[in-house]
């Protein structure tokens, strides 16, 4: 049984050549034969008439004219084979079909060719159809003709097995051709399957098979960087688990073994890294549920301008206390945007709350502004900014631009620009990030305005505030 594609596709333009050439070289042969036997026969009739002619302008009649006939070697074939009529309709030479003295009517001479003397019918011949193959196999030697045709055949046979020949050839090339991107992708399917994830082939055309290959590349590579992501997060998040969990551990076999008494700092601290823990696991709990396309929305219009000017209340004691100013730009009569307003802010304290955590001097400044059918929502600061090679990153699970990974006083997970992202998606809006190292970043969230959306698309209540 033929497993290999490359043998199936080999013999398939092997059976195809092979099968073409027989069937042109069949085909030739046959049209050439009887092409070649019309050519004779035409000649032949010539011949006879021009010999019948020429024996009774010297005979003034017909009688031995068979031997006349079988002496001449162009017509010595047809002596006893044509049917010769005189004038008269009467058979001469009756051939084997008919006998010397009958009489043929005129409907049944028609068929045969005139003979004329002196513009003067003398007679009728008719030249029988022959199988030149028989006529030649009768003969002690063969005819030229024959030859001729035995020599067409023999070259069409051999042309026939040559054509083959180039097929198996032509096919066994491009039967590899195809199979090989075919079987460089089985192999690093098999390596995939055995958790090697980075797996890549290389693309050698524009085809299908091409399309193939490079959709392959680029299915492992977001494999190979979900895999490793997967690995990260696992890492960062037991790194994120263990330090309060630690710092609890230690509090209480103290408190246990009596080593240490209760206070209210040590409570206090307990109690920080409790909040941690819980912060870190509402937040997963999102991610998870964002991921699985069921984080609840509470959706309902209101004013873009009011969720700006509330995020910047929020945060303008904290900056003041900072030395840090917080502007505030809104435009009048924005179209209202259909939002859950508690995850909207959630996303608005955490950009403000990381501007204020980044930026020394200067002041944050929120905005919003319309664009098309879309409001959209700034966060600038000019604080420490977002070195060029973090960008791509910023919005990754525990990803942090501070490698070592030290969790600040303010507990921060790393989830939290993730999340936003997670939150924002979910509205059907986007958010990007722009920073210059030393100058400052500014984050845009950009969400589709209320009339652009269908209210009763939404589970919530969507009252205008």
């Amino acid at each position: 049984m033929i497993h290999s594609l490359a043998v199936k596709l080999t013999l398939s333009f092997l059976l195809i050549g092979v099968v073409g050439a027989i069937l042109v070289a069949l085909l030739t042969g046959l049209r050439t034969r009887f092409e070649f036997d019309r050519f004779l026969s035409s000649r032949d009739q010539e011949a006879i008439s021009q010999t019948l002619t020429s024996y009774y302008t010297n005979h003034t009649n017909w009688l031995g004219v068979e031997e006349s006939l079988a002496d001449d070697p162009r017509t010595a074939f047809y002596s006893r084979r044509i049917t010769l009529l005189d004038a008269n309709h009467t058979v001469v030479l009756g051939g084997r079909s008919y006998h010397e003295g009958d009489s043929i009517s005129d409907a049944e001479s028609v068929g045969g060719q005139s003979i004329s003397v002196s513009g003067r019918i003398v007679g009728y011949v008719l030249v029988p159809q022959v199988d030149r193959f028989v006529r030649s196999t009768t003969e002690n030697h063969p005819m030229p003709e024959m030859a001729f045709l035995e020599r067409v055949a023999w070259a069409a046979a051999v042309s026939a097995g040559v054509a083959a020949l180039i097929a198996l050839v032509l096919g066994s090339l491009l039967a590899r051709t195809l199979t090989r991107p075919v079987r460089e992708l089985t192999a690093a399917t098999q390596a995939m399957a055995a958790g090697k994830l980075d797996q890549q082939v290389r693309v050698r055309s524009r085809d299908e098979i091409g399309q193939l290959a490079a959709s392959f590349n680029r299915m492992t590579s977001d494999l190979a960087q979900a895999s490793q992501a997967r690995r990260q997060m696992t890492a960062d998040l037991a790194h994120d688990l263990r330090t309060p969990l630690t710092i609890l551990r230690g509090y209480t076999e103290g408190l246990k073994d009596g080593r240490i008494q209760g206070n209210a700092t040590l409570y206090g601290v307990m109690h920080r890294e409790v909040e941690h823990l819980r912060h870190l696991v509402d937040d997963l709990r999102i991610l998870s549920l964002a991921d699985a396309g069921e984080l609840p929305l509470n959706r309902r219009a209101i004013d873009p301008s009011a969720l700006i000017e509330r995020a910047g209340l929020a945060y303008i004691v904290q900056a003041e206390q900072s030395g840090l100013a917080v502007n505030v730009t809104s435009v009048c009569d924005l179209p209202s945007i259909l939002v859950d307003t508690d995850r909207l802010t959630q996303v608005l304290n955490n950009l403000v709350s990381n501007a204020l955590r980044h930026t020394t001097h200067g002041a944050i400044s929120l905005s919003v502004s319309k664009q098309d059918s879309h409001i959209l929502l700034q966060v600038s600061d000019t604080g420490s900014g977002i070195a060029p090679e973090d960008l791509p990153h910023i919005f990754d699970r525990f990803y942090r631009a501070d490698k070592a990974r030290q969790r600040d006083d303010s507990g921060a997970s790393g989830l939290g620009l993730a999340i936003a992202k997670a939150i924002i998606d979910a509205h059907g809006g986007t958010i990007s990030v722009e920073s210059t190292l030393g100058q400052g970043t500014t984050f845009t969230i950009s969400l589709p305005i209320a009339s652009s959306l269908s209210v009763s698309g939404f589970g919530g209540e969507a009252t205008k505030t």
